[in-house]
């Protein structure tokens, strides 16, 4: 199983690396496909807002921009996001059919100080409206959370009605270091990539990964205070958090004593790469379990680059690592991209390989300490209408191959158990786009 994980992830690889080969004419990073413009980062100044993924994470500079900007009383606004509605089917005994709204939407106000830079941001999903039924969508092999008191599985759980509600100051001592920080009810500590639904590398699948509990699980957090040094190309942040998940009332605030910590360094070398490392002690994450608290480790590289005239490539390589309680080490390997051909059609994939215990599968009891590699292949495909107005509506389709071991065949009726859905998806227009 792993030389398919691994033979999928060289064909996700390969438009990049065929494009990657070629040299840029002088001045293409300036003034970029798809309208992009990336200029050199030398000094704090020059970071562009767009580099902030979710949270405080970073993503590479040179991206498809997908906000709609304006102005007011002088502070800069930006609205940005990605709504998608459709049919999910998963097949098997495990499986579930069901219609889905699913993204979400968010406004950014930044205002520059003369010492500095603050940013306000309020970040909304529709999910508890209209993905909250049975406690979220189908999702084979997709493990976290609960409903009706009892944990999730072969469901993706809906994200909470407010997803960030936050604020952020970035002192600038010089153009070379400063110091940010960031709080927030509602938000993200610095701990994992950017979250899924805010990677342009997902930017074109609407389901969740199935290693979102070992990544980038803390993408919503209530009750989060960070501390940061930054520079013009890295950032090393320190999180105070509250590690409990969010309860299954989606629409409120479940704000706790901060009692989580975590650590991230992150890197930007280049317009075109971002990576980082992180680690985080959870205390106490699931309400059904309060007495376990786990140890998260994550790392990831993201790359991105214009293709062709109009189109845009992007992929993201994530590992996680949780240890909880006192179970063995299980791990989370992560590769997707996207393949924006020349604005209209657009090509995405995933690979992904997870050892999830079948306590996390919510198998019977004579397994629950026994440890299962799961994983899936998916290949989706969007067209792109318009523009109308403000807003580029697609029509996509995605299906998925899940793969699992001999000991899961009873449960989900085959070792391939497939998936599907059909959508149409939502989000701002992107410059420069024909």
């Amino acid at each position: 199983m792993r030389t398919l994980f691994l033979s999928l992830g060289l064909l996700l690889a390969l438009p990049a690396g065929a494009r990657a080969q070629e040299e840029e004419p002088p001045g293409h990073g300036e003034h970029g496909h798809a309208g992009h413009e990336a200029r050199e980062v030398r000094s704090l100044r020059d970071i562009p807002l767009m580099r902030r993924g979710s949270g405080t994470s970073w993503q590479p500079d040179l991206l498809p921009p997908s906000m709609l900007h304006g102005e007011a009383a002088g502070w800069g606004l930006m609205f940005s996001g990605v709504l998608f509605g459709g049919y999910d089917v998963q097949g098997g005994p495990r499986g579930d059919s069901a219609g889905a709204g699913i993204g979400w939407l968010m406004l950014m106000a930044d205002r520059e100080l003369p010492s500095g830079q603050l940013v306000l941001s309020v970040m909304l999903s529709p999910e508890p409206f209209t993905a909250g039924a049975e406690g979220g969508y189908p999702l084979l092999l997709q493990t976290g959370e609960t409903y009706q008191g009892e944990p999730l599985h072969d469901r993706q759980h809906p994200h909470d009605l407010f997803m960030e509600l936050a604020a952020s100051y970035t002192h600038y001592f010089s153009d070379t270091w400063g110091l940010m920080l960031y709080a927030a009810p509602a938000g993200e500590p610095a701990l994992g990539p950017v979250a899924f639904p805010h990677r342009v590398s997902a930017g074109y699948d609407p389901l969740a990964v199935l290693g979102h509990h070992w990544q980038d699980a803390t993408h919503i957090s209530f009750g989060v205070v960070t501390a940061g040094l930054v520079t013009p190309m890295a950032k090393l942040e320190l999180s105070w958090f509250n590690g409990r998940e969010p309860d299954e009332n989606r629409y409120d605030l479940d704000l706790r004593v901060p009692d989580s910590f975590s650590v991230r360094l992150s890197a930007n070398p280049t317009a075109r790469v971002s990576a980082q490392v992180s680690y985080g002690y959870l205390r106490s994450p699931e309400a059904l379990e309060p007495d376990v608290s786990l140890h998260r480790l994550t790392a990831s590289a993201t790359y991105h680059a214009p293709f062709g005239s109009n189109g845009f490539w992007a992929t993201t390589a994530v590992f996680g690592r949780d240890v909880e309680g006192g179970e063995a080490p299980t791990d989370a390997f992560l590769l997707e991209s996207s393949l924006d051909l020349d604005g209209h059609h657009v090509v995405f994939g995933r690979a992904e390989l997870v050892r999830k215990t079948g306590h996390d599968l919510v198998l019977p009891e004579p397994l629950e300490h026994e440890v299962f590699d799961v994983g899936n292949l998916v290949l989706g495909y969007v067209y792109n209408l318009g523009p109308f107005g403000p807003v580029r509506p697609g029509v996509g389709v995605r299906g998925a191959l899940n793969v699992v071991p001999a000991g899961l065949e009873p449960f989900y009726g085959s070792r391939t158990p497939v998936g599907g859905m059909v959508f149409v998806r939502v989000a701002p227009v992107m410059s420069g786009h024909p």
